[in-house]
């Protein structure tokens, strides 16, 4: 079992830049493939990025390849998600989840975080 809680969101304007964090409970994070998913208002829940249990692994969404930089401190049980350049299409809720098994977009991610808001002004 693990619990997630994800922090750092806000309100930024474009072309800035947030660090999401995800902080995790128990021992084993470091057994769990992480990823971050975002609903905007109206849409489905999208895969964002993931990284693999050790960390040498990531996957990015095409739409954030490039600005956003997924990562992992195994001793401080938290994953990140360094956004750069955000753009107004970045607005969303975005989730943390874990997986003993899965990664990736099409993974099935048993733990997820309440969410945070991300807002980008234009």
């Amino acid at each position: 079992q693990v619990q997630l809680v994800e922090s750092g969101g806000g309100l930024v304007q474009a072309g800035g830049s947030l660090r999401l964090s995800c902080a995790a409970s128990g021992r084993t994070f470091s057994s769990y493939n992480m990823a971050w998913f975002r609903q905007a208002p109206g849409k489905e829940r999208a895969f964002v990025a993931a990284i693999t249990w050790g960390g040498p692994s990531t996957w990015y969404a095409d739409s954030v390849k490039g600005r956003f930089t997924i990562s992992r401190d195994n001793v401080k049980n938290t994953v990140y998600l360094q956004m750069n350049n955000l753009k107004p299409e970045d607005t969303a809720v975005y989730y943390c989840a874990a997986s003993l098994r899965d990664w990736g977009p099409s993974g099935k991610y048993g733990f997820w975080g309440q969410g945070t808001q991300v807002t980008v002004s234009s």
